[in-house]
């Protein structure tokens, strides 16, 4: 890579009162109110929430807030939940560059999320602690509401109309046969207890370590194959607004998504996430821990989400989720908003961190092409070395500085390590590839523990 090209690759820097004024004349449509309740029953003290609402891309510019709603549910032990719950947000929202307008973060931000839940990953295993926790990571910021998940926790989104629909993915093994082939394939085993006589009881378990699901952060003691990589789902709703229910695995066990959808219809925020609790207690009695967040996302000139029937979901349902076109400035989103279509911006649940970046020949092709340095950064991550001079290199997960020769080489446009497969992706740490690899089935991993 030539010095030019690393040059054109750099973003300029963005003085502050110019981005205040790009947000400023990009606020065109009134931000929605986001008002939210919690309830919990605790039966083994494991579950963990975040409630973070005023959170800012700018710091000291209310312009640019956004809010961020968590659930961690921990196994084996509180410690996985508590470090994910300090540190998942900050991990996340470092690997998004600084400097660039609102719609470029938005387009970042779900490969910042792929980025952080690795990064905390790896973080807590060095640790040497070997509890687990799932995580459901919901970022609203206006109308635009982006979910990561891995495990069972779930997020679900409903909209005018009565119309429920699931923004996460459940990583339990019983019930997803695509993660059940991926386990098998990377090295691990899935089968039931087995108890005297040889009889199999209970759900289907990954070995060794005996998990029912295919991903969390943290497990230590569990093999590779149980990865942090999430699934992510962005959409956009309409100006009618919705309503968000996450909860933790103990309301899911005891309602489906329609009946905790309905149980809280017409009601606040607080008093609607205290009625979910309630409704599982009573399907259910108390087996687990118990979370709910219920979080309104309102237009302003409405006090609270109002309560409108539940329809049926036969044309409605092929309508509800359309795609938005590659181009980001697609001129119909405010058409689809009016009519109440909630956009799905992006989709994409690979376990394989290769699938989840763009391909470093694409990045390439786009600087040929003489696209926006800054909005390439926010696609791309820093995949570039931060001193032309002295050819220091970010990696895309941890964003570590560090010389390539740190166990990967730049040659002929890709980057490689020493012994291993090539790799079409953005820069990786030597940790963060040996992690990719152990992920992968490719090689045993055990982490380093920092005393």
């Amino acid at each position: 890579m030539s010095q030019a090209e690393v040059l054109r690759m750099k973003p300029p820097l963005v003085p502050l009162a110019t981005l205040i004024g790009r947000e400023l004349r990009n606020e065109k449509v009134e931000k929605p109110f986001v008002k939210y309740g919690q309830a919990a029953l605790a039966k083994k003290g494991e579950d963990y929430f975040l409630v973070k609402p005023d959170c800012q891309r700018i710091p000291g510019n209310p312009a640019t807030s956004f809010s961020v709603f968590a659930i961690f549910d921990g196994h084996n032990g509180i410690s996985a939940a508590i470090f994910a719950k300090e540190n998942l947000l900050s991990n996340v929202l470092s690997a998004i560059p600084q400097g660039i307008s609102r719609e470029e973060w938005l387009q970042a931000l779900p490969r910042a999320l792929v980025a952080g839940f690795v990064k905390t990953d790896i973080e807590f295993q060095q640790r040497g602690e070997t509890s687990g926790t799932t995580v459901t990571f919901v970022v609203i910021d206006g109308w635009t509401v982006t979910v990561a998940s891995v495990g069972d926790s779930r997020c679900i989104l409903d909209t005018q109309g009565g119309i429920v629909s699931l923004l996460t993915v459940d990583h339990r093994l019983e019930e997803n046969a695509e993660e059940r082939e991926r386990v098998t394939a990377s090295g691990g085993e899935v089968g039931r207890l087995n108890v005297f006589g040889g009889n199999e009881v209970g759900p289907l378990r990954c070995w060794p370590g005996g998990l029912c699901l295919s991903r969390s952060i943290g497990d230590t003691d569990v093999g590779e194959f149980i990865v942090p990589i999430p699934h992510v789902k962005q959409v956009k709703l309409s100006n009618a607004g919705g309503r968000l229910i996450i909860a933790s695995d103990g309301i899911w066990d005891a309602l489906s998504s329609d009946m905790a959808a309905k149980s809280c219809r017409g009601l606040p925020a607080d008093l609607g996430a205290k009625m979910v609790v309630k409704e599982a207690l009573r399907s259910r009695g108390l087996k687990d821990d118990t979370t709910c967040l219920v979080v309104d996302i309102i237009p302003s000139d409405q006090p609270v989400l109002p309560s409108t029937p539940r329809k049926k979901q036969n044309m409605l349902s092929s309508i509800l989720f359309r795609k938005k076109s590659l181009n980001f400035t697609n001129k119909t989103t405010n058409k689809l908003s009016a009519i109440g279509v909630v956009e799905e911006l992006f989709e994409e649940g690979s376990a394989v961190l290769a699938e989840r970046f763009v391909s470093f020949e694409f990045f390439s092709a786009l600087l040929n092409a003489n696209q926006c340095p800054v909005l390439l950064v926010a696609l791309l991550g820093k995949d570039f070395p931060t001193n032309a001079n002295s050819g220091i290199f970010r990696c895309a997960v941890c964003q570590v500085d560090q010389p390539p020769a740190e166990g990967l080489t730049v040659s002929s446009g890709s980057f490689f390590s020493h012994g291993s497969k090539r790799w079409e992706g953005p820069f990786l740490c030597t940790n963060c590839r040996k992690k990719k690899d152990a992920m992968e089935g490719k090689r045993p991993s055990r982490p380093t523990v920092v005393a």
